[in-house]
C-alpha cells in the first residue's frame, strides 16, 4: 500500500506517518529526513539543499524526483510505502505515479492533514527542530511557498477519486484514529 500523508508544514506529517508505519508495516520515506541528514552529513546534495531551505523555498522537481526514484530501487519499498513530505508540485506528483507504474504500483492513500494557519505557525515554532527556518517569518513564508506551489498536488489527487481531509486537530492518538478511519474505506 503506497500512502501519500499530506499537508502544510507543521500538520503532523512525520509524527502520523511513524505510528502508520508502525501499524501497517509499510516502511516511511521522507525527503525532509533525507535532507536534513545530507545536510548534517555536509555532502553535496546537503550543502544544495541547505541554501534552498534556508530560503524557504522548494527543492527543485528534477532533484527531489531523482532521489525517491533512487530511494524506491530499495527492495523494502516493494510491497509500498508512506510518502511524507512528496509530492510537492504536480510535476512531481506525475514523475511519481509514472515511478510507481514502471513497478506495477499507484497511490493507494491520499490523506490530507487539515491545521489552521495560526496553529500552523504554533507548531513549527515550538517543534523546537533547531532549523534555521523556524521562525515567524519564514514560517509565513513556508505556508505561502506551500499554498502557491504544494497545495495543488492535493487537487491532482483529488481528481482521481484519492484525497481524504482528516481534521488534524486533537491529540495524536484522535488523529491517528482519524487516519485509520480514513484508510479502512
Amino acid at each position: 500500500m503506497n500512502i501519500i500523508l499530506f499537508g502544510p508544514p507543521g500538520a503532523g506529517k512525520g509524527t502520523q506517518a511513524s505510528l502508520i508505519q508502525a501499524e501497517y508495516s509499510i516502511p516511511h520515506l521522507s525527503t525532509g529526513n533525507i535532507f536534513r541528514a545530507a545536510i548534517k552529513n555536509e555532502t553535496p546534495l546537503g550543502i544544495k539543499v541547505k541554501g534552498i531551505l534556508d530560503a524557504g523555498e522548494l527543492v527543485p522537481d528534477k532533484t527531489v524526483v531523482d532521489i525517491i526514484a533512487e530511494e524506491l530501487k530499495d527492495p523494502k519499498y516493494d510491497k509500498g510505502c508512506i510518502f511524507d513530505g512528496f509530492p510537492r508540485t504536480v510535476v512531481q506528483a506525475q514523475e511519481f505515479d509514472a515511478i510507481l507504474a514502471t513497478k506495477g504500483q499507484k497511490v493507494d492513500a491520499f490523506v490530507v492533514l487539515v491545521v489552521s494557519e495560526d496553529e500552523l505557525i504554533r507548531r513549527i515554532l515550538s517543534r523546537g527542530e533547531g532549523r534555521s527556518d523556524d521562525t515567524v517569518e519564514m514560517a509565513k513564508n513556508r505556508l505561502k511557498v506551500y499554498h502557491n506551489e504544494t497545495e495543488p498536488v492535493q487537487n491532482y489527487y483529488t481528481t482521481m477519486g484519492l484525497a481524504q481531509e482528516i481534521d488534524g486537530i486533537g491529540s495524536v492518538e484522535e488523529i491517528f484514529d482519524r487516519i485509520k478511519d480514513a484508510l479502512s474505506n
